[in-house]
């Protein structure tokens, strides 16, 4: 499956089937000699009361991630898909918690919850929460801002997302430890006050074609700026996202599409 691009090796482990070690993890996540995928995502039976079914992500080195918003979707259009669940709203168990998700049309809306800016909270090395913070990069110093979307994210403001040297920069931020738990790396693009492009690079994976919690984080960061409006299209090289924050104690709203690409059987040979 995929949403805006980012892709996604789907499991049903409903009935408590375990998942593959780490190592088959990363031979079925190999895009030349196994499956290819960005993260693998395991539908599990619910934990909470209400709940239609739980869900974890491993990236690709098969480390746990705590979010993956555009993950979420495609665990939604499996369940409605597999005729689990035909209802317009119904809530899911995320590693990060329980989230809300709303069907409109083909796309679906998920509630990703409010951000936290606390550097205890996502977690970051800093003494308080700051609008941004400063780390060097090819001899320079360059600004950022930090916030959780039930996984740590870095946002750099940055002039075109097509000139950034997204892997290189990545890696350097990922090597630095301020973040105790890694990070996703984001680096956005104001086109006007609707509309900004974004490129992540993930941790565990690399850059993704869409990461939708990095698309809520670049959001939230800009709006809580006031240099972008509360409803926002976020452009990723795989598609658009549409991002709502209604204030700053509110939760975020994240819509998009999840897709079905094919079926298959896994022999690990």
């Amino acid at each position: 499956m995929h949403g805006a691009g980012n892709d996604f090796v789907v499991i049903d482990c409903r009935d408590g089937a375990g998942l593959p070690e780490a190592e088959g993890i990363r031979r079925m996540g190999d895009r030349h000699f196994g499956i290819g995928f960005d993260q693998l995502l395991s539908i599990e039976a619910p934990i909470s009361p209400g709940a239609v079914a739980s869900y974890r992500i491993l990236n690709q080195d098969g480390s746990f991630a705590g979010q993956c918003g555009n993950g979420a979707r495609c665990v939604a259009h499996w369940l409605v898909r597999s005729g689990i669940t035909d209802a317009r709203e119904f809530h899911l168990d995320s590693p990060a918690g329980v989230i809300s998700v709303r069907r409109i049309g083909k796309d679906y809306a998920l509630d990703m919850g409010c951000p936290r800016f606390s550097p205890e909270q996502i977690p970051l090395l800093a003494e308080s929460d700051a609008p941004q913070y400063f780390l060097p990069l090819d001899g320079e110093q360059h600004a950022f801002s930090a916030v959780s979307m039930g996984n740590p994210h870095a946002v750099f403001r940055v002039d075109s997302v097509l000139d950034v040297p997204v892997e290189r920069w990545g890696k350097a931020v990922q090597a630095t430890h301020v973040f105790p738990e890694g990070v996703n790396v984001g680096f956005a693009e104001i086109q006007d006050r609707a509309n900004i492009r974004l490129r992540v690079y993930e941790r565990g994976v690399g850059e993704t074609l869409a990461c939708g919690s990095g698309a809520c984080a670049a959001a939230v960061c800009l709006m809580r700026k006031d240099i972008v409006a509360r409803t926002l299209a976020v452009h990723l090289p795989g598609g658009t996202l549409m991002i709502e924050w209604p204030d700053d104690a509110a939760a975020v709203t994240m819509t998009g599409p999840a897709v079905w690409v094919y079926d298959g059987e896994w022999r690990d040979e």
